[in-house]
């Protein structure tokens, strides 16, 4: 299982690179189904991955002038905040059982997996649908709504290991009017610095196995220069309505593993 894991983290990359978003819905089920690791350290390993595999993909979107690096610093240095927050005090003060009714506990591993496969569910249903790419709605740089949303995906991104670019990307085109390509370059980009600096939170709690985590960060980093390339040439629309089944499944199936298995 574990060589499949390794192999399978090519496609973390690959997701990224075609999407602008995604790698954190196959690294923590590849972290916590076969490499067997728990939900918390899968959620700060994804952060590491997902975040420098996003870097490695933002560099040529940049250089194709597709990285809006103003917007990129307003969106993310309040998720910079929240997250760094959420990672180094309110993730490890979350105690291990929450509650319990009978012979049910209420675990935080349920809480973290349980939420991360219910964002991927909601995620699903907008790719499932088809729908062409989101359309501005105004053309007003909505500042004030760019930070709360900011500050949203941080807490989100702290407490389950996700980078978000499901809800970055759709947020960026309808509160600044960026395109739906210049949107993926530059949510690439927040999600680096957002998902690397929640990664420094856990730095600073617990030890980390570098050999391990820098092994599958390198071979995401193949595949997000792939989906960069294929990005250029598969139509958006079937891609993402095959991503959103696959979506869909995943976590549906994290969430009948982790109450009826």
């Amino acid at each position: 299982m574990e060589y499949f894991g390794y192999f399978s983290a090519i496609f973390i990359g690959l997701l990224l690179g075609l999407l602008g978003g995604g790698g954190s819905i196959l690294s923590i089920p590849i972290l916590v189904y076969l490499f067997h690791l728990d939900a918390v350290t899968a959620s700060g390993y994804s952060l590491f991955i997902v975040g420098t595999t996003s870097f490695a993909g933002a560099i040529p979107k940049y250089r194709d002038h597709l990285v809006n690096i103003k917007t990129g610093f307003l969106f993310g240095i309040p998720s910079i905040i929240t997250i760094f927050i959420t990672r180094k005090f309110i993730v490890p003060a979350i105690p291990d059982v929450l509650f319990q009714i009978g012979e049910f506990s209420f675990t935080k591993r349920f809480l973290l997996l349980g939420l991360f496969a219910i964002l991927m569910v909601l995620a699903s249903i907008p790719m499932i649908r088809g729908r062409r790419d989101i359309q501005p709605r105004r053309k007003k740089y909505q500042t004030l709504l760019i930070i709360v949303e900011g500050m949203l995906i941080g807490f989100l991104t702290g407490l389950v290991g996700a980078g978000g670019g499901f809800l970055i990307i759709p947020a960026l085109v309808l509160l600044t009017g960026l395109p739906m390509k210049t949107a993926a370059g530059t949510s690439l980009f927040i999600i680096a610095i957002n998902s690397l600096t929640g990664f420094l939170g856990d730095v600073l709690n617990s030890p980390m196995d570098w050999k391990f985590l820098l092994t599958l960060t390198a071979i995401a980093i193949v595949g997000v220069h792939f989906g960069n390339v294929l990005s250029r040439k598969i139509p958006g629309i079937k891609l993402k309505k095959a991503f959103g089944w696959f979506t869909l499944a995943m976590g549906c199936w994290i969430l009948t593993k982790e109450t009826l298995l």
